[in-house]
């Protein structure tokens, strides 16, 4: 591996509080949940897993992210992104024009958010509260996974499914991204998530059941976890850490330097899992079946939502009327 590229951008992150991802003040936790097929996010309580709302959108509603009372939906077969307002439960903003959106990070100011481009190889940066597009960059082709460290420094791409390379962001100054290099990890990779400590970046395969924690700092290979059948996706809860196998039916914890604690069965076409607000949540894209876990590991609640869920995130909702 290359280090050079990937201590160049990495020595911008510097460790700081993370901002939470979904609203305060008192309320509900609500799951919003793509259904893919049904061309809707479902708003489901994480306390008792029925569906309370659903909210109309474009077709296609793929990956979705909380950003403060923002929620991003992707549809990236249409080119377009939906902007839901947490609190109303009502679609904001609706952005077209773009080529295929996929995956969304979050800025820690919750002003700003960054969604890949994998059809054009771009970075786009979000005004939330304006809604728009206010600036982007070139990473490399088929830019996919994404993520940012806590204190908003710096910022990962994994250039495709199953990336030969990964594209390091400076990303200080919000609006004006800017390409500060890319490295290659010791296989191909498919999600890229830096942990909260700021200290160790994931790296998991889109080719092998393999993951890899990086030192931020220094770009030094650390641990090689073993997962289960590729791709896997990775999420945090402070200092663990949460691996999902789609194809396996299993998610991992582990604590974020890489060594594992547990092991939880899951349904199969569980690919995507994301946490906040003390749950973690993953949507089975072949079931439609949603499992929300508590952050010690334990199954909650399992309930089909949809005909077919690729994503899903967490907010608080607070006392907003309608």
């Amino acid at each position: 591996m290359d280090r050079r590229d990937f201590v160049l951008a990495a020595a911008l992150a510097v460790v700081a509080p993370r901002r939470a991802l979904a609203a305060t003040g008192r309320g509900r936790t609500l799951v919003l949940v793509t259904a893919d097929l049904e061309s809707r996010v479902l708003a489901v309580d994480a306390a008792s897993a029925r569906v309370v709302e659903a909210i109309p959108t474009l077709a296609y509603p793929r990956s979705i992210e909380a950003a403060g009372e923002v929620a991003v939906v992707a549809h990236s077969e249409l080119g377009a992104l939906t902007l839901v307002d947490a609190g109303s439960l009502r679609v904001a903003h609706v952005l077209e024009g773009l080529g295929e959106p996929r995956y969304t990070a979050v800025h820690p100011d919750g002003r700003h958010a960054y969604v890949t481009d994998a059809d054009r190889g771009e970075l786009l940066a979000l005004d939330l509260v304006r809604g728009r597009v206010v600036g982007g960059v070139e990473v490399g082709a088929r830019a996919r996974h994404v993520t940012i460290d806590p204190a908003g420094a710096t910022l990962w791409v994994a250039l495709g499914s199953k990336a030969e390379k990964v594209a390091v962001v400076d990303v200080r100054t919000p609006v004006r991204p800017r390409l500060a290099g890319r490295f290659r990890p010791s296989f191909r990779a498919h999600d890229v998530a830096c942990a909260p400590d700021g200290r160790h970046l994931w790296v998991s395969s889109g080719d092998r059941s393999q993951l890899a924690v990086y030192d931020v700092r220094s770009g030094r290979l650390l641990a090689t976890p073993s997962g289960d059948w590729p791709p896997q996706h990775v999420t945090f809860a402070g200092s663990t850490a949460y691996v999902t196998s789609g194809w396996s039916g299993t998610l991992r914890v582990h604590h974020a330097s890489g060594r594992p604690l547990l092991q939880v069965t899951v349904p199969v076409g569980s690919y995507n899992v994301q946490h906040g607000v003390g749950r973690v949540v993953t949507p089975s894209l072949g079931h439609g079946t949603l499992t929300i876990l508590d952050e010690r590991g334990g199954t909650l609640h399992r309930e089909r939502v949809a005909r077919s869920s690729h994503d899903a995130c967490l907010i608080r909702r607070g006392n907003t009327s309608r």
